[in-house]
C-alpha cells in the first residue's frame, strides 16, 4: 500500500465530498428514503365505508327528565385505517339544521337506513375527505334531530353538546350506542385531532368551542359565523330584528325539545329583553372574551356583504384572535350569506383540503406559509394579502363638514363648523339614501369627498363619532360608508346574495346510492351600480354611554355616540369619491325607535375614523392634489343594498 501523503489525503478529501454532493443532487429522492407526504389522496373506498351512530353524554340535563342528555353523532369513516391498526383524524360539522331546515345551497338534511345508520350526509366533506383517510362527524347539537336536551341558541347547552364530542374523540367522555341505554363505546379508530367547520350556526358552535379551550380541537373553518351573540340581535342597543333567541330555538327545536324545554325557552326570553341592554345571557354566548382559551388555528371564510351574520361578527373575533397569537387564515368575498364552496368551488375545495392536510394530518404542504387572505375585488377576481389587514395599516381620520348646499356636505381631513340636521324615516333605506347622496333629502345628512386623485385601500373596522341632538325622547343612528362611482359588483340584494344557481353538477368524492358527491353548479350574479356600500353600522343614541344600560333621552340635550362599523376590504378608485351617510333607521336592517325625531348634528364633534393602507399620509395624497395624477396599486400585491327579513341564522 503507498504511503498517503498529506497532499493525497487533501485529495482524497475533495473527491469524497465531491462524489457527496454529486450523489446527493442526482441520486433519486426513493433513494434516501421515502419522501414526506404532502397531499392526502383518495386511496379508500368510500362505498365500503363504516356508517355507524353513536349518543355522546354531555353531562347535562338541560330536558329535565332525569338523566343526563345524549347528543347524536352520525359517523362515516374509511374502514381500511382501522383493520391496518392505523388511527385517523376527525372533521367534524355540530349543527341544529340537519332535519329541520337542511344544509347547504340544496338544503340537504341526514337520511338514515333501518337500522339508524347515516345513509345521506349532507354536504360534500365525507364524500371528498373519507377517501382521503379522514372520519366525518356530524353531530346533532342538543335538543334538535336525535339528540336529548334543549337548544340554547349558542350557550352552555350548545356548546357543550359539541365540545362534549370532541372530547368523546379523545376518549374524555362516555358514549353509546342508543340514545337510552345502550352498548358504551369508544372512539378507538381516531387519533382524536379534530377539526370543526361549518357555516353560520354550525361555524358559530366551532368558534365557540374553540373559546373553550379543549384539547383536542386542532383547528376550526367558520364560515359566515357569529362571534358574539348579541351582535347578532342588537347593535349598541339598537334591535336588528323583531324576534329574539327563544324565537330561534323553537324554529330549529325537536318535537321532545318542544315538550320539555318550556322553561329554556323562557329564560332565552327572559334573558335578552327588547331594550338591547346587555345581560348575562349574552356574557355567556360572547365568544371573543374567551379568545385567549383558544388553542386551534382559524380558517375564517365570511361575505363582505352578509346582512345576516353582520361582518362585526368575523371582524372582532380576528382581532381578538391576533392579540393572543392565533394561527389564522382569512378569505373575504363580495357574496353575502354564501358558502365558498357555492362561489369559488373549486379553489375552495383544493384550499380546505390542503388546509386540513397541514392542520391535521401535519403535512408540510406549504399552506402556512402562502399569503393570510384571499379577498374578492370583483365577481371571480381574486387578489391575496401577505397579512390582514395589511402592514401599514392605520386609522385616518375624515371630518364631515358643511357643502355649498344644505344636506349636501364634504368629508375630508380638515374639522368641519356648524351643523347638519334630518328627521327620522322608517321608511327609507341606506339604499334610498346612497341613491340620493347628491341631493338634500329630509331623512339623512350626506358628505362626500372630492373625486380621489388615487386608489384608497379601507382594511379593517372603521368607528363614526357622532354628536346629535334629538327632538324626542328616543332615537337610533345609522352611519354608512359609500363608495360613489360606477362599478359592477355581486348582486347581494338579489334572494341568491350574489350566486345563481345552475342545473349543471360536478361532483367532488366519492358517491353511494344514498349520497351522491355531485352537486348544482353556481355562477356569479352581478349588478351594474353607481355605489357600493362600503361598510354600515347601527346604534340607539339612548346607549351612549355603552355598555351601560339605556337611558330616556333629553329632548335638546346633545350627545356624542360612538358607532362601530362592519369589518371589510375595499379599494375606492381613483376617480370615485368616498362618501359618509348619517341617518335614522335603516329600513329592514334596524328597528325604528318608539317615536320619530328629527336630530341636529354637530359637525365640530363629529368625526369617521377608518382603516386606510397606508393610514393618513395615504389619505392625504388621494384627496389631494392633481386630477390627473397617476394612481399606483394599493391591493398589496394582492385587490346596493338588499332588503333583509329575518330568517334562521344558518
Amino acid at each position: 500500500m503507498p504511503k498517503r501523503t498529506r497532499s493525497t489525503i487533501r485529495r482524497t478529501l475533495v473527491t469524497v465530498a465531491v462524489a457527496a454532493l454529486t450523489a446527493a443532487f442526482l441520486t433519486p429522492a426513493a433513494a434516501a428514503g421515502p419522501a414526506a407526504p404532502r397531499e392526502s389522496r383518495p386511496v379508500y373506498s368510500y362505498a365500503d365505508a363504516v356508517r355507524e351512530s353513536v349518543w355522546v353524554d354531555t353531562g347535562l340535563d338541560e330536558d329535565g327528565d332525569g338523566r343526563t342528555d345524549r347528543v347524536a353523532a352520525d359517523i362515516v369513516r374509511p374502514a381500511e385505517p382501522a383493520r391496518q391498526g392505523r388511527k385517523v383524524p376527525v372533521i367534524m360539522d355540530a349543527s341544529p339544521y340537519y332535519s329541520c331546515c337542511g344544509r347547504g345551497n340544496e338544503s340537504q338534511r341526514k337520511t338514515y337506513d333501518a337500522q339508524g345508520h347515516v345513509v345521506q350526509m349532507p354536504l360534500f366533506y365525507d364524500n371528498y375527505f373519507v377517501p382521503r383517510g379522514y372520519a366525518f362527524v356530524g353531530v346533532d347539537l342538543a335538543g334538535t334531530n336525535r339528540s336529548d336536551g334543549c337548544v340554547d341558541v349558542g350557550g352552555r347547552s350548545d356548546i357543550l353538546s359539541a365540545k362534549a364530542v370532541v372530547d368523546w374523540l379523545n376518549g374524555r367522555a362516555r358514549a353509546y350506542t342508543s340514545r337510552t341505554g345502550g352498548t358504551p363505546v369508544t372512539a378507538g379508530w381516531t387519533n382524536g385531532t379534530t377539526g370543526m367547520i361549518g357555516k353560520s350556526w354550525d361555524g358559530t358552535i366551532a368558534n365557540g368551542v374553540a373559546a373553550t379551550g379543549v384539547k383536542g380541537l386542532r383547528t376550526i373553518v367558520p364560515i359566515s359565523a357569529i362571534s358574539s351573540w348579541y351582535d347578532y340581535y342588537f347593535a349598541q342597543g339598537a334591535p336588528l330584528y323583531e324576534g329574539g333567541p327563544d324565537e330561534l330555538a323553537g324554529y330549529v327545536q325537536s318535537g321532545d325539545a318542544r315538550a320539555h324545554c318550556a322553561a329554556v325557552l323562557k329564560k332565552l326570553a327572559d334573558g335578552s329583553p327588547r331594550s338591547g341592554d346587555w345581560t348575562p345571557l349574552w356574557t355567556e354566548r360572547d365568544y371573543v372574551r374567551d379568545a385567549a382559551k383558544v388553542r386551534a388555528s382559524v380558517f375564517l371564510v365570511h361575505g363582505m356583504q352578509d346582512l345576516n351574520v353582520r361582518t362585526k361578527h368575523f371582524g372582532q373575533w380576528w382581532d381578538a384572535l391576533a392579540r393572543h397569537g392565533v394561527q389564522r387564515k382569512i378569505w373575504l368575498s363580495q357574496t353575502g350569506h354564501v358558502d365558498p364552496f357555492d362561489y369559488r368551488r373549486g379553489a375552495w375545495v383544493d384550499t380546505l383540503h390542503r388546509w386540513f392536510d397541514h392542520e391535521l394530518l401535519g403535512y408540510d404542504n406549504g399552506i402556512d406559509r402562502e399569503p393570510t387572505a384571499d379577498i374578492e375585488r370583483h365577481p371571480d377576481q381574486w387578489v391575496t394579502s401577505a397579512a390582514w389587514p395589511p402592514r401599514g395599516t392605520r386609522a385616518a381620520v375624515l371630518h364631515p363638514a358643511a357643502g355649498s348646499r344644505a344636506g349636501v356636505g364634504t368629508l375630508g381631513r380638515h374639522r368641519g363648523t356648524g351643523t347638519e340636521s334630518f328627521t327620522d324615516d322608517p321608511a327609507l333605506s341606506e339604499a334610498d339614501w346612497a341613491a340620493h347622496l347628491t341631493t338634500a333629502t329630509p331623512e339623512k345628512a350626506g358628505f362626500l369627498t372630492a373625486p380621489l386623485t388615487r386608489d384608497l385601500r379601507l382594511s379593517g373596522s372603521s368607528t363614526v363619532t357622532v354628536t346629535a341632538t334629538p327632538t324626542t325622547g328616543s332615537a337610533h343612528l345609522s352611519a354608512v360608508l359609500v363608495d360613489v362611482g360606477p362599478d359592477t359588483i355581486r348582486d347581494y340584494a338579489d334572494p341568491g346574495e350574489g350566486i345563481t344557481t345552475r342545473t349543471e353538477r360536478s361532483c367532488w368524492g366519492g358517491s353511494t346510492a344514498g349520497d351522491s358527491a355531485c352537486f348544482r353548479e353556481t355562477a356569479a350574479k352581478t349588478a351594474a351600480v353607481d355605489h357600493t356600500v362600503v361598510s354600515r353600522g347601527w346604534a340607539d343614541l339612548g346607549h351612549h354611554a355603552w355598555p351601560a344600560p339605556g337611558v330616556p333621552l333629553t329632548p335638546g340635550r346633545a350627545y356624542t355616540i360612538t358607532l362601530d362599523l362592519a369589518a371589510t376590504d375595499h379599494v375606492v378608485p381613483a376617480g370615485h369619491r368616498l362618501a359618509l351617510i348619517i341617518a335614522g333607521t335603516d329600513k329592514d336592517l334596524i328597528d325604528p325607535p318608539s317615536s320619530r325625531p328629527t336630530l341636529t348634528v354637530d359637525l365640530s364633534r363629529t368625526t369617521a375614523r377608518v382603516p386606510v393602507v397606508g393610514g393618513a399620509e395615504a389619505l392625504a395624497r388621494a384627496t389631494s392634489g392633481s386630477a390627473g395624477a397617476p394612481a399606483p396599486r394599493v391591493l398589496d400585491g394582492v385587490g346596493a343594498p338588499r332588503t333583509v327579513r329575518h330568517v334562521p341564522v344558518g
